[in-house]
């Protein structure tokens, strides 16, 4: 066992280990708040859900915005700036949710914290490019997934135990935790931004000039096709975190804790099986593996319309894990694989539109649909939706697939 840890330390550069380290911190802290923040909401100012969803669209709306910049901040300034200043304002920002009292307050803080706590998002996912090659990018990004999910078993449970007795301590130990983060990363992560020979022109660029290259990212129609399948395959998944646990409760009479056992038999199923299932993917095709991928979605997520006993959902959340396991890292070395290296922060900015965008009407819809109509509509929705990104990805296998950057590399 200690040999092959030690064998799986050495497979990838000792800068890698910290992002992993901070990354697995920050994610502690992450989800030791984010699961409670709508409870937090209703508690704290005495409304319902429809203004807790509109204070959370507040944070996904300008998040889209800020992302879209630091995207362009990136590529202009580094990664290593864009980050510690998320970390340091991230901070900041929990605190200051944490003391406000008025609800009126809430609205404009949100779309502010919203705009600047994504800037560097994009960030983050061109340095983890940098630093990995294309054969490590998808194991990397696979064992960063392991890693998250460790966080959501870990992170939870120390949430709820200090939100029974104070929801401020949860923002102050989120606070903490971002400022611990800032401090390993500022006396441990160099720069990454790839050197070229143009650089010193690059420095004079403009701003306006920076943020038009986005107009480049946008011209690459096999990139935006990508991303369109994937927006329309991220709305789906997004149910398994908001709809699904309403419609569990609403249909079918299972509780929070039964949701909650099916969320940590996923996590559990990443954390044993996630590393090997990327290590045995990182030779295929990535857009097959992608098509792949999003037709376990379908299976899964339209099982829910169909069927009513417990150890069925928990068959349907296993599947879903599974196309997850396929698509997460392979997606992300996709994203990484279109960009040329001197354009990363944009392209992992319109790559982060896979999340972002969903999460700003794709909770609504479902509403929608949940409230007005048959329930079990929005599985079958969502297996259509899914059907369609699977022949979208597949599409691009076949017109794509061949190009060297595409080519999974040998080892």
């Amino acid at each position: 066992m200690f040999t092959r840890l030690e064998k799986l330390y050495h497979q990838f550069p000792s800068r890698f280990w910290i992002i992993v380290l901070t990354f697995f911190i920050d994610s502690i802290g992450g989800t030791l708040l984010f699961p409670f923040f709508s409870l937090y909401i209703t508690d704290r100012f005495h409304v319902g859900m429809t203004q807790a969803g509109m204070v959370l669209a507040m944070f996904s709306i300008f998040g889209i915005i800020g992302s879209v910049a630091g995207g362009a901040l990136t590529d202009r300034f580094g990664r290593r700036k864009l980050i510690l200043f998320g970390l340091v304002f991230s901070a900041l920002s929990t605190l200051t949710l944490g003391f406000i009292n008025s609800l009126a307050v809430l609205f404009p803080l949100a779309a502010f914290i919203g705009l600047l706590s994504d800037i560097a998002g994009p960030a983050n996912q061109a340095m983890m490019a940098d630093i990995l090659d294309e054969k490590q990018r998808q194991e990397g990004f696979g064992l960063m997934r392991v890693v998250r999910n460790l966080a959501w078993i870990i992170g939870p449970s120390i949430g709820g135990f200090l939100a029974s007795r104070s929801f401020m301590m949860l923002f102050v130990m989120d606070a903490i935790v971002s400022c611990i983060v800032a401090v390993i990363f500022y006396l441990y992560m160099p720069e990454t931004k790839p050197q070229h020979h143009e650089e010193e022109n690059v420095q004079h660029e403009s701003i306006f000039k920076t943020i038009s290259g986005y107009g480049v990212v946008l011209a690459d129609f096999a990139f935006m096709a990508f991303i369109v399948a994937a927006i329309l395959m991220g709305a789906v998944y997004q149910q398994m975190y908001n709809s699904l646990s309403v419609y569990l409760r609403d249909s079918h009479g299972i509780d929070p804790q039964g949701y909650g056992f099916l969320m940590t038999t996923s996590a559990i199923t990443v954390i044993l099986f996630q590393f090997q299932v990327s290590r045995n993917i990182k030779e295929r095709p990535p857009f097959a593996v992608m098509a792949l991928g999003t037709l376990f979605y379908m299976i899964g997520f339209s099982l829910f319309g169909f069927v009513s006993a417990y150890w069925m959902f928990m068959a349907a959340i296993v599947v879903i894990t599974i196309g997850e396991m396929l698509i997460m890292p392979t997606s992300q070395t996709l994203a990484a694989n279109f960009a040329p290296a001197d354009m990363r922060g944009r392209y992992m900015a319109i790559f982060g539109l896979t999340w972002m965008l969903p999460s700003t009407f794709a909770p609504t819809l479902a509403g929608l649909i949940l409230d007005n109509l048959n329930p079990n509509l929005l599985w079958y929705v969502g297996g259509v939706l899914c059907a369609v990104a699977a022949f979208a990805f597949y599409t691009l296998h076949l017109r794509l697939g061949r190009q060297e950057r595409f080519v999974p590399v040998s080892e």
